[in-house]
């Protein structure tokens, strides 16, 4: 499928609609001008899901804290089903490196289907937020939960959790910080119990100084503008860093000698960072490893964590056929 939609239109549900008006209303209003964020405010409307060990639809939650020092935690998915060797996926939520948690509500469905329909044990992290923790405090965050994990899997994670079937998983920000994890866990060479077999990058956050084609088309889509995602990268990169730093823009790393894993990159036809994703596939081939590319051209920036529409739910879809192909390879 292709994602060239220049004679299209934008068509979303009203409840959608609602949502994503009260997302951009609730992150525009707590940026300050300063360029700090007003937390104080966020948490009037930040509702969060507690853990429950009850399980709900076939899953149950559980936090575990990694280094109180630096809140870093995450939140475990464990999905009450028969069966060994279930594979587990490690997921940094969305949020342009600034906003929301595990335990935000959007977050935690979208884990708790995850976890239901692959069906896997999703650890999903909760990392330091920009702009109060820049680079590379999410990259930290989320190689020390993976560290933490091939210590402590026998503490943490039920006997049929098998880490050698580990999926990173990320969407917008958060694919960004999946993407850069997988490099420092294939850098490591360090991990026996943890084998990264897949990357599913949904609509990962990237950029560059330039402007491309998407960014200057598709202007007044859903919670994406340059205006936006200019702010979150001088939120979140190195001070006096601009947005060609490896941090945004993966092509300045070289990953050929690396043993980088299979990657499923989702694009959107509306979302004006599609442009850098189908860039970022391109490179991931070019470098000599494995890419597929999922398109849903009728789609915006984050669509799948709204379950009401229908294309939320074939996504889901596709990565546990994905999930499926590399577990069946690995085990081949």
């Amino acid at each position: 499928m292709a994602t060239d939609n220049k004679h299209q239109k934008l068509t979303i549900p009203f409840k959608t609609r609602i949502a994503v008006a009260f997302l951009n209303t609730f992150t525009d209003n707590a940026q300050r001008p300063d360029g700090s964020i007003n937390r104080r405010f966020l948490r009037l409307f930040d509702f969060r899901a507690p853990p429950n060990p009850k399980p709900i639809n076939s899953v149950s939650t559980s936090d575990f804290v990694v280094d109180p020092s630096r809140d870093l935690w995450f939140r475990l998915f464990t999905p009450h089903i028969s069966g060994d060797r279930i594979p587990v996926v490690v997921f940094f939520h969305g949020g342009g490196f600034a906003f929301l948690s595990p335990n935000a509500h959007p977050y935690d469905s979208v884990c708790r289907r995850f976890a239901r329909k692959i069906p896997a044990y999703v650890v999903s992290v909760n990392y330091r937020l920009a702009p109060e923790h820049r680079y590379p405090a999410q990259y930290d965050d989320g190689y020390d939960v993976v560290k933490f994990l091939e210590e402590n899997r026998g503490k943490v994670l039920p006997a049929n959790a098998d880490l050698s079937r580990c999926f990173f998983a990320g969407d917008s920000a958060g694919g960004n910080i999946a993407h850069n994890v997988a490099i420092r866990v294939c850098r490591a060479r360090c991990f026996a119990a943890v084998k990264l077999v897949g990357l599913i990058s949904i609509q990962p956050f990237f950029g560059g100084e330039e402007r491309t084609e998407a960014e200057k088309r598709l202007v007044g889509m859903p919670l994406v503008s340059p205006e936006r995602t200019d702010w979150c990268w001088k939120a979140m990169l190195p001070e006096g860093a601009n947005r060609d730093h490896e941090a945004a823009k993966p092509s300045v790393v070289d990953i050929s000698g690396l043993d980088y894993p299979d990657t499923m990159v989702v694009v959107a036809g509306f979302d004006p960072l599609k442009d850098w994703q189908r860039s970022y596939y391109e490179w991931i081939k070019l470098s000599g490893k494995r890419a597929t590319l999922i398109e849903y051209p009728n789609m915006f920036h984050a669509f799948y964590i709204f379950p009401e529409l229908p294309e939320a739910g074939q996504l889901i879809q596709q990565i546990k056929d994905f999930v499926e192909e590399r577990v069946a390879s690995v085990s081949a």
